[in-house]
């Protein structure tokens, strides 16, 4: 099986699968998220594994926005507990340090730590990303912060491990295939529709779910392009389309929705 992952090999995202599939799987790096998706749907990989919100940042509103814009389907979901390294040069301690580089977002989770120790941080395109471009440039008054793994790939050393300011931090990914699958029990599915702007739609579209108490686990809105002030809503819940409640409920929403689409039904993370 080949899994397509955005970023560098070393990624969350890279270790994220192998958490999920075992090591015997292949992974695909990507440059981007919009190269992911479209590895999966020309059929060049088996399945892609996208970030779509982390604990501690929000939502991933790129991924929102491709998977509406391709025909593909969620089949699982994962959910890694993000920990952070100080990563550097061999032979290099920590008190040289005065810049680290990495992912915006990593370094915004670990803000106050390189804050403390007077560290500059600079933003690079991805935290595997960084290891590299450390060992490639040999500085040795720079680090990087990435996973575990990325170090251990690089052949490079950790400083220090768990340095994210929030302990909290857990990023919820997506597997996403051409294929859809056949949700199991203890089932999510996620869904995206659009309302007629006007007083009460939104209420009357969420009590569809209210009114058969079925528990919705996220929201989200995003702009509807080309139409100004109208919105998408993507929603999640607990329940598989093989349900009669939740299919009564699809049925109602439909009622209500100018457009529904079904992004997939799958076996919900615990």
């Amino acid at each position: 099986m080949k899994v397509a992952f955005q970023g560098e090999h070393g990624a969350y995202s890279e270790q994220a699968i192998f958490e999920y599939f075992g090591k015997g799987v292949d992974t695909l790096p990507c440059e981007s998220f919009d190269a992911l998706f479209d590895a999966v749907a020309s059929n060049k990989v088996d399945a892609g594994f996208a970030p779509i919100e982390n604990s501690l940042a929000g939502s991933i509103h790129a991924n929102y926005d491709l998977l509406l814009q391709h025909n593909l389907h969620i089949v699982a979901e994962y959910v890694l507990r993000v920990r952070h390294c100080l990563i550097a040069m061999p032979n290099v301690k920590k008190e040289e340090v005065k810049k680290a580089i990495s992912h915006p977002q990593a370094l915004g989770q670990c803000a106050s730590y390189l804050r403390n120790l007077n560290i500059k941080p600079e933003a690079v395109y991805d935290t595997a990303g960084s290891v590299k471009l450390l060992k490639e440039s040999g500085a040795k008054d720079t680090a990087a912060i990435a996973s575990k793994r990325a170090a251990e790939l690089y052949e490079m050393q950790i400083l220090e491990e768990g340095i994210e300011d929030n302990a909290e931090n857990f990023t919820r990914f997506l597997c996403i295939s051409a294929e859809p699958t056949v949700p199991k029990p203890e089932a999510k599915t996620s869904i995206v529709f659009t309302l007629k702007n006007q007083a009460g739609a939104l209420y009357k579209a969420l009590s569809v779910f209210a009114l058969r108490d079925i528990d919705l686990t996220k929201i989200e809105s995003r702009p509807l392009q080309g139409k100004p002030w109208e919105y998408l809503f993507y929603i999640d819940f607990i329940g598989s389309l093989d349900d009669e409640v939740c299919k009564k409920a699809l049925e109602n929403l439909g009622e209500h929705a100018l457009m529904l689409r079904v992004l997939g039904s799958y076996p919900r993370f615990k």
